[in-house]
């Protein structure tokens, strides 16, 4: 399946929106929940506005200034609500309200394969969390869903942002590790491809509301002659990978 020697990793590092947890199906339906009706559940609106208010987060990643992604997302809720598509949400999204949309980020779905793969990946590997969130957003995240990290890795502390490689740098200084005792895990190619420079593992896990549905699909491990170590469906695919690396 690949030439990665599994044996090798000693630390998986994991990106948390998209990856280990699903902001789309949970922003898309609490924006349609706390807008009195104005945002139907299930409508291409609740889609939108979901899907904007995170491109948002990633622009403003780009450019000068906050390294707190609550801060971020609630400067670009306000900026959104200026805008003409949106602008009718200010009469019920004042002051409290807009504190209450932006806490929507700390308790985030879960998606079917993380808990359970991650509680069998904590048997064999070190598991942390690798995000441009902010400490305590990837702390209540953690909490609101058991997920059972042995540390978490917040860019906030790096005063950076991924892919800066020197925030996969950082990571691995602290975890006492050479880089390619780490990997990677991601949905999100960027992300892997940035890890690999500095000399981390690679593995690509898809998931539908992240990369292009062309990008996911040509996802293929360096054996197959693709720009990632290992692609799994998921955490508990990965998992098994690992603990049979261990058994054989």
């Amino acid at each position: 399946m690949t030439n990665l020697d599994l044996r090798e990793i000693e630390a998986c590092l994991f990106d948390v929106f998209g990856t280990v947890l699903n902001w789309h199906s949970t922003v898309t339906r609490q924006v349609a929940r706390l807008s009195k009706e104005l945002i139907l559940e299930g409508s291409q609106d609740a889609v939108d506005f979901a899907e904007e208010w995170r491109a948002g987060k990633r622009v403003a990643q780009g450019g000068e200034g906050t390294f707190n992604a609550d801060i971020m997302h609630r400067q670009i809720l306000d900026h959104m609500l200026t805008t003409p598509r949106w602008s009718h949400l200010t009469e019920v999204w004042v002051g409290s309200d807009r504190e209450e949309l932006t806490m929507i980020w700390h308790n985030l779905d879960a998606y079917q394969d993380t808990i359970p793969g991650l509680t069998e990946l904590k048997r064999h590997v070190y598991i942390l969390a690798l995000s441009n969130g902010n400490f305590k957003l990837l702390l209540d995240l953690a909490k609101n869903q058991g997920v059972p990290w042995d540390g978490i890795f917040s860019s906030e502390m790096f005063g950076s942002y991924k892919p800066n490689k020197e925030v996969y740098e950082s990571a691995a200084y602290h975890l006492s590790l050479p880089p390619h005792k780490i990997a990677m895990v991601a949905a999100h190619k960027f992300d892997l491809l940035a890890a690999a420079s500095v000399g981390f593992k690679t593995i690509y896990v898809p998931r539908p509301a992240e990369d292009p549905r062309e990008v996911r699909e040509s996802m293929r491990s360096k054996q197959d002659g693709g720009e990632v170590d290992l692609v799994v469906k998921d955490f508990q695919e990965l998992a098994r990978l690992i603990r049979e690396s261990r058994e054989s």
